[in-house]
């Protein structure tokens, strides 16, 4: 009986060990699976993106040409370099003044724009397409249409406004009329998220919070705003990013001018690395704007990750 019985636990221990195994081996040809379905984004991944980044930084170190080639190992001479230099940081500047004339004023704007197209039942269709239109253009199309309405002689903006200003040529106006065209032309997107995030906000809450005696101000600062907290962040960091790496409005409408006024640091970097063929100091350039853009994308991160914490 004992012989039987020790037979036995062997023989259900032998089926375990067996099912342990057949779980490991499926586990196994699962991952050769994935990994084999996975393998053509990770050959396209790393080939287009990983090396180049890599090449980028190697080529901080050196004094090449954007192809790498004709340069020394120069060590910390390209970051010493980009720490003295008056008009880098007058470019850091001039991307952060455009990024304060843009994220947030777009933000709102497409805001009060989605708030009104909701409101606007019968003639919805229309102005969301006005809205979204500009969008869809080309930003060669874009700044085309508004260098003329800008130009000093033929341009309709001096006419309206009875006035002679080079908009374009002038220190003081050129970044605020870039920015503006910027606004006018990304405000469509934004518009659309906002109205998408609105209408996902119950009709009930609404019509209980009217009952309670509620005005418009009250809805929109107890649950208009709230609700839309995530999308609102959403979008302003969607523009934080994009505005961050301004380059094709500034160098089609001011190229920089009027004497470095709008130069920003997409333009600089593009000036050193394709205009002076210094691909090494044009990288170290491209290695501050990405951090630039992660110390950014990182606050961001932190102030929404604290208020949901605060919510919960």
């Amino acid at each position: 009986m004992a012989e039987k019985s020790s037979s036995t636990k062997r023989a259900e221990s032998a089926g375990v060990r067996a099912k342990a195994w057949s779980r490991r081996a499926i586990r196994r040809k699962n991952a050769r699976s994935a990994l084999l379905m996975i393998a053509p984004f990770l050959v396209v991944y790393g080939v287009f993106l990983i090396y180049p980044a890599i090449r980028v930084f190697w080529l901080t170190f050196t004094s090449a040409d954007l192809t790498g080639n004709g340069g020394a190992f120069v060590g910390l001479d390209n970051y010493t370099r980009l720490i003295f230099d008056p008009l880098f940081w007058a470019s850091v500047w001039h991307t952060v003044y455009f990024v304060l004339l843009t994220a947030a004023p777009s933000t709102a704007v497409g805001l009060l724009l989605a708030i009104l197209v909701l409101r606007w039942n019968r003639l919805r269709p229309f102005f969301l397409a006005a809205f979204f239109l500009p969008y869809i253009l080309p930003v060669s199309v874009v700044t085309m249409i508004w260098a003329w309405i800008l130009d000093p002689n033929f341009g309709v903006a001096n006419y309206l406004f009875g006035t002679n200003i080079a908009w374009l040529d002038n220190a003081s106006w050129a970044m605020p009329m870039v920015a503006f065209v910027t606004i006018w032309w990304m405000v469509g997107f934004n518009t659309v998220l906002f109205i998408s995030g609105l209408q996902n906000i119950p009709n009930e809450i609404y019509e209980a919070a009217r009952l309670d005696g509620c005005g418009p101000v009250r809805l929109f600062t107890s649950i208009t705003w709230p609700m839309l907290y995530p999308v609102t962040v959403l979008v302003f960091t969607l523009q934080l990013i994009l505005q961050f790496k301004i380059f094709n409005q500034v160098y089609l409408l001011t190229h920089g001018g009027p004497y470095n006024s709008t130069i920003v640091l997409l333009q600089y970097m593009y000036r050193q690395a394709f205009n002076q063929h210094n691909g090494g100091y044009a990288a170290t350039i491209s290695v501050s704007v990405f951090v630039l853009i992660l110390v950014t994308s990182f606050i961001q991160y932190r102030l929404l990750s604290s208020r949901k914490g605060s919510d919960a």
